[in-house]
């Protein structure tokens, strides 16, 4: 799943790629993508794309006012800027295409069409068909319910009491910091790294924490914000649909820890896995599989 780095990217280089321009047209070939009806996605047409932007793990597409001309005919609930929020979900991805879907691309969710011949299309790969999209008035999407109930975003970090009230929690530390309403943008890769980088076991409860260790947690959030600047460096104009993630921890079971050089465990569950360093975040204990036990401590 696209998490807070990578959703930051493709929302500035989507930014800086579509800003000023028209919509022509736009389908939405994807017959459960929808989540709302009103304004109708037909009210696009003729808008100019203002910006993209990141809330958690979701972009969301600026479109402006209609034009004077438009505005006699339309209804009031479309005079105003509109703003699709969307939710990639697993399989998700948002991209800029020079050339406009073929029906035969079974992917396509969304097309929003340009004046200009590009096309900015939300795909989704796989079969499950969960990514969605809301269309909305600008000022709706503070308060629409996927965003209203979230948490504090984890970058920029939060203040340290926030993030402190917002991790006290009698939860394992893996779930928790994964959990949107209590901190938002980070998922199943990037917590891996969060827990590795301030050497805390993911299986430690949140409310377990003493100050030091809230304080190393805060502190290594930064390498979400380290992530952002590694794909400032190393991406260009257009983001490939699998983002080259600078990883240290997470999938790397069997490898060397980078600092002390303790083999990377894992532990894995139905539908992802947890990796760790035991050396510097248990202890030394290997912890058990969850796909043989559930006794885990």
């Amino acid at each position: 799943m696209p998490e807070l780095p990578e959703v930051e990217i493709v929302a500035r280089r989507l930014d800086a790629a579509l800003s000023g321009a028209v919509v022509e047209s736009v389908l939405a070939p994807g017959m459960n993508v929808m989540r709302t009806f009103e304004p109708a996605l037909e009210a696009l047409a003729g808008r100019e794309l203002t910006g993209v932007r990141r809330v958690a793990k979701m972009p969301v597409v600026h479109f402006s006012s209609t034009s004077s001309s438009r505005r006699r005919t339309s209804s009031r609930s479309t005079d105003g800027d509109l703003a699709l929020l969307i939710h990639l979900m697993s399989a998700g991805r948002l991209r800029v295409f020079d050339k406009r879907a073929s029906p035969k691309d079974r992917a396509s969710r969304v097309l929003i069409r340009l004046e200009d011949g590009r096309e900015l299309r939300l795909r989704e790969f796989g079969t499950k068909q969960r990514a969605w999209a809301k269309l909305l008035p600008v000022d709706a999407v503070a308060e629409d319910e996927m965003v209203k109930t979230l948490g504090p975003e984890a970058w920029p970090p939060p203040p340290l009491d926030e993030f402190a009230t917002a991790v006290d929690h009698p939860r394992h530390l893996h779930p928790l910091l994964r959990h949107q309403k209590d901190i938002a943008g980070i998922g199943r890769s990037w917590v891996d790294e969060i827990l590795w980088e301030a050497r805390l076991s993911p299986f430690k409860k949140g409310s377990e924490l003493d100050d030091e260790e809230v304080g190393r947690l805060h502190s290594a959030l930064h390498v979400l914000g380290d992530a952002i600047d590694h794909y400032e460096q190393t991406i260009g104009a257009e983001v490939p649909d699998k983002v080259p993630m600078p990883l240290q921890v997470h999938k790397r079971e069997g490898e060397p820890c980078p600092r002390c050089g303790t083999t990377i465990e894992a532990v894995f569950f139905s539908e992802h896995q947890m990796n760790y360093c035991p050396e510097e975040q248990t202890g030394g204990r290997v912890l058990k599989d969850r796909r043989l036990s559930k006794l885990l401590k």
